[in-house]
């Protein structure tokens, strides 16, 4: 029996029953469009979500299974295949459209990917990912024709039980899962070249914004990123609970960027390499004048890049910095030296006798914290127990700045209040 459906004398149909139900299900989802989900039950909306993803999948099967067979289109067009028909006539990008050419293609060949994915228990992203893996098993010559049929099998199964990022990972080893004698050692050595072209591919860039920001860019491998993102967490998290409990949401993007901030400014530069016999460090050159005052600045470096005064103080308490300070007629009045740090037995004794930030509204633990000079060395202050005090970086940053007073209560802590 033919499921395609009679023509007329005259070539034509005019009752298809493809075009009827594509306009019914279109009819349909105008309807559900004008529905407004704010009035949903939780519930519903978990249910009708679970519902969507799997009609969104059924869709996606659809419009591949078209393209699958659509040369033709590309033939009367002249263009190299469908895609070309796909940028001029629905404006989608021709990188779009040829992933998802060749995403039509791979289904093709791999049933049980395009079964899943017309059931709706694979996902588009599921399924190219999928496809993807199964074609680097196809092109492997020590692959059999048994290893590529139960490599589709447990992939399609896989994607039933986690995310298509995590099915990606399981994809690049999908071999050792399923022939773990034969292509484990083959695994490792594509692990080796893996990580030795992310060496090669890392990179770091910078860039001033002119407005006392500068954006970031780098690139670095799996295992640095991974570390690098936990390191971040691990500050953030306190800063998170800590905004929190004052009743304060800070965005997660803007904490980690503080954390990556702190990273670098109480990195131990003892670790770091030796230039000329000395260790990388920082020069900041003020005037006296510009020390003692509040909205004074500083000059970062020897680029003259500016910033305040404040900030270079606070800079001061953590970074291996060489204040430079200037008198009239740009004589050097001090040249600082980095013995002013808190040496590590000091912090260990600060915390000991501190336990938590000392700021009066704060309890961070000792651990996040920074040691301060209570009598700043601008103004001689020694680097000692008693002229120290433990802070927590958003604290410390706040008794740097020029909008809040402090004073130190008689049980310690450090009491703060904003200058009118």
């Amino acid at each position: 029996m033919s499921l395609e459906p009679e023509i007329n004398h005259w070539g034509t149909n005019p009752q298809d029953p493809i075009d009827a139900e594509l306009a019914a299900l279109e009819s349909s989802l105008d309807t559900l469009l004008t529905r407004d989900p704010a009035y949903w039950r939780t519930g519903q909306k978990k249910d009708r979500l679970k519902r969507l993803e799997i009609i969104q999948a059924k869709h996606a099967a659809l419009k591949l299974r078209v393209l699958a067979v659509s040369g033709d289109i590309a033939e009367e067009t002249g263009a190299r295949d469908v895609s070309g028909w796909m940028w001029t006539e629905l404006l989608v990008d021709k990188k779009v459209g040829r992933s998802e050419v060749k995403l039509a293609a791979g289904l093709a060949k791999y049933e049980l990917v395009a079964a899943g994915l017309a059931e709706g228990v694979v996902s588009p992203d599921k399924a190219r990912v999928i496809v993807k893996a199964l074609e680097a098993v196809e092109a492997d010559p020590e692959a059999s024709t048994e290893n590529l049929v139960l490599a589709e099998k447990l992939l399609v199964e896989y994607a039933t039980e986690m995310t298509a990022t995590k099915l990606e990972i399981i994809g690049k080893r999908i071999l050792a899962e399923v022939d773990p004698e034969r292509f484990e050692a083959a695994e490792a050595k594509a692990l080796q070249r893996e990580e030795e072209r992310a060496q090669r591919r890392t990179f770091f860039t910078s860039r001033a914004n002119g407005d006392g920001t500068v954006d970031i860019h780098a690139r670095v491998s799996n295992a640095v990123g991974h570390r690098l993102r936990t390191i971040l967490d691990s500050l953030a998290q306190p800063r998170k609970l800590s905004a929190e409990d004052r009743g304060r949401k800070a965005p997660y993007d803007r904490l980690l960027g503080q954390a990556f901030a702190r990273v670098i400014e109480t990195y131990d530069v003892d670790q770091l390499p030796r230039h000329g016999g000395h260790a990388t460090t920082v020069f900041i050159t003020m005037s006296v004048e510009d020390l003692r005052n509040d909205l004074g600045t500083a000059a970062l470096g020897f680029d003259g890049e500016q910033i305040t005064a404040a900030e270079a103080r606070r800079m001061a308490c953590n970074a291996d910095l060489i204040p430079v300070v200037l008198g009239t007629g740009s004589e050097i009045l001090d040249f600082g030296r980095s013995i002013r740090l808190a040496h590590p037995v000091q912090h260990r004794a600060l915390r000991l006798r501190d336990k938590c930030c000392q700021a009066e509204d704060c309890d961070a633990p000792a651990a996040w914290t920074e040691a301060h000079h209570l009598k700043p060395w601008s103004a001689g202050g020694r680097t000692d127990l008693a002229n120290m005090v433990l802070l927590c970086p958003s604290d410390h940053r706040r008794i740097h700045d020029p909008n809040y007073d402090h004073e130190r209560l008689p049980d310690g802590r450090i009491r703060f209040t904003r200058r009118v």
